[in-house]
């Protein structure tokens, strides 16, 4: 969550034709087996119009809630960077969700909000990785783009899985936690050369602004936060509000 009202996801969690009625909001869950939380009816989706399919650029969309959500200790935002921020490789990061404990391993009663912490991994780094082993990839063929950003480790051991699309890659920053990246795709979970790739919010930070023109973006230098002028974001990595594809957005039936 960035504001009372607006959510960053991912585009890939909707399925056209993009129905806000369609939708439900969880806000505030922790334990998915334990009824918790606020649901919220979506007034509006905007997926990013260069967006195509699943692994394409552009995999980023903003939901409007019907109504503005009351923050409290369970849901408040998170600081979304502006376009100048740069995130270095090698910088430790965390993911949350509900998602796989392993490939095809579901996460198990009472779904329980997991959390695993991941170097970020320089871009044209992560690319090379993708072509090892990789006989289907032309050499020329650039499959990380400019608008993704990667976590994890050249050996695997610790990845983001099924289930946690949509979440967030949140990194702590001079007191506060930016939204980094959005759990966009990957090759399996924690397979070796194959680290989670995510879209990398700073290409977006305008985009997102264009919808939200009071929101105020955190910039490479940051100055004490002003609570009052509704871009206050939280200090928590474990507390941010979470939209994650499966388990968050609820297609009603």
């Amino acid at each position: 969550m960035v504001d009372t009202q607006w959510i960053v996801t991912a585009a890939h969690c909707f399925i056209r034709p993009y129905t806000p009625a369609d939708y439900m909001v969880n806000l505030g869950a922790y334990q998915l087996s334990v009824p918790s939380g606020v649901m919220s009816a979506v007034s509006a989706i905007y997926i990013h119009p260069i967006y195509k399919r699943d692994g394409s650029s552009g995999d980023i969309a903003l939901i409007k809630l019907q109504y503005p959500i009351q923050f409290t200790d369970y849901i408040m935002p998170i600081c979304i960077p502006d376009e100048n921020v740069q995130f270095p490789s090698g910088m430790s990061c965390f993911v949350t969700g509900w998602g796989s404990i392993n490939q095809g391993v579901s996460l198990p009663a009472p779904q329980t909000l997991q959390k695993v912490q991941l170097p970020i991994i320089d871009q044209t780094e992560c690319d090379t990785m993708y072509h090892i082993n990789n006989p289907t990839l032309s050499a020329n063929t650039t499959l990380i783009q400019w608008d993704m950003i990667c976590a994890g480790f050249k050996d695997g051991q610790k990845d983001a899985c099924q289930g946690d699309s949509g979440g967030p890659l949140a990194c702590k920053w001079d007191g506060s936690w930016l939204l980094a990246g959005i759990v966009s795709w990957g090759f399996g979970c924690a397979i070796a050369n194959r680290p989670g790739v995510y879209t990398r919010v700073t290409a977006y930070s305008n985009w997102i602004k264009q919808y939200i023109p009071q929101f105020e973006l955190t910039p490479a230098v940051i100055t004490v936060p002003d609570p009052t002028n509704g871009s206050f974001c939280h200090s928590s990595p474990l507390i941010f509000l979470l939209i994650l594809c499966i388990v968050l957005l609820h297609k009603l039936l």
